[in-house]
């Protein structure tokens, strides 16, 4: 196959041209002493879009979550997430193993966690059960099909959580997609939570990185915790340009990744078997039953996959397909077309 459909994730993005010209051109110095000028201009941009103190630089969004959990908690506290949360289920349980807290998962219809769902789970200090410390948003939330926090639902939990002396870290590694749909700045959605994690990798395009903002006094602790993680990558501007890149060009290009989402969703809708409401869909990923199809969305996706389309099952009965900028209009198309010849068979 000389050329795949990858539908899987937006994590499948090449570097552009632009951004391998940067990586090669990069100014580079030891970020692990603070001497890597374009890692630091990355942190300063980014503190500065999402109206921070500071950032810090890395390699994942995973090592980004497990610093903010660690930063906002002591061991043996509960973190409130929804139960589809990526920090729940996609995370090797870090919550656990490096910060010593437990997840209190709360089911939600469609990942958005409000302030009546959170109050009933609240534990205070107790003989009997571990307390809360941090309540966690995913925003974007990836499983829940890029479903989108509404500022006032962020403003009320964060202004009862901060008034009861709690955290609240969001979990943004696809906020840009968020503001997009909102049609509102990055610092907007960040005001009221103390802390935001945000993937350079994945709707934006840079081959690898994610960003922690935050206080600087959060932003300092957060630096020693990701030199225990294994994330001091020294000379790690070659990376950091390519990030420079993502999140100042890239934004404008998520808006057509939004559209080709809508556009997959409605073509899908319309094929026998198929479980989805085309409204649903707010930013760039899909997610739709296949049960009445009669075919294992496994098995779909073996068959999608010997058509030269990649797209992922999450379940015995679901599959997610998300858009991004290597997959344009037409190969949406294309890709719809070779599902509904793919259950067929």
């Amino acid at each position: 196959m000389n050329e795949w459909i990858d539908l899987r994730s937006d994590t499948v993005t090449r570097p552009t041209p632009e951004m391998r010209r940067a990586m090669a051109e990069a100014e580079v110095g030891d970020d692990v002493y603070g001497e890597d000028p374009t890692v630091n201009r990355l942190e300063e941009r980014s503190a500065a879009l999402f109206g921070k103190e500071a950032a810090l630089f890395v390699p994942t969004g995973t090592m980004a979550n497990t610093i903010a959990i660690k930063l906002h908690t002591r061991h043996g506290e509960e973190v409130i997430c929804d139960s589809r949360s990526h920090i729940l289920n996609y995370e090797l349980s870090m919550v656990a193993w490096f910060a010593g807290c437990v997840a209190r998962p709360v089911p939600t219809p469609d990942g958005i966690l409000t302030w009546d769902a959170i109050r009933a789970e609240i534990r205070k200090t107790s003989p009997h059960w571990a307390p809360t410390g941090l309540i966690e948003i995913e925003n974007t939330h990836n499983m829940a099909g890029g479903t989108v926090y509404p500022l006032g639902t962020v403003a009320e939990i964060c202004d009862h959580t901060h008034g009861m002396g709690l955290k609240v870290h969001m979990d943004g590694a696809r906020v840009f997609n968020a503001a997009v749909a909102l049609g509102v700045e990055l610092r907007e959605i960040a005001a009221p939570v103390d802390t935001v994690s945000f993937c350079l990798s994945k709707a934006l395009g840079a081959p690898a990185g994610s960003m922690l903002v935050g206080t600087a006094a959060d932003i300092a602790q957060g630096r020693l915790y990701r030199k225990r993680l294994g994330g001091g990558m020294r000379q790690s501007g070659v990376l950091a340009a390519a990030g420079l890149i993502a999140i100042e060009e890239h934004p404008s290009l998520l808006a057509a990744d939004h559209a080709n989402a809508r556009k997959a969703a409605a073509a899908l809708a319309a094929i026998p078997g198929v479980s989805l409401d085309p409204a649903s869909v707010r930013t760039n990923i899909v997610i739709f039953g296949v049960s009445g199809t009669g075919v294992a969305a496994e098995e779909i996706s073996a068959r999608l996959k010997a058509r030269g389309v990649l797209l992922n099952a999450i379940s015995p009965t679901h599959m997610r397909l998300v858009t991004h900028y290597d997959v344009d209009a037409s190969a949406v198309d294309r890709a719809v077309a070779l599902f509904a010849e793919a259950i067929a068979v």
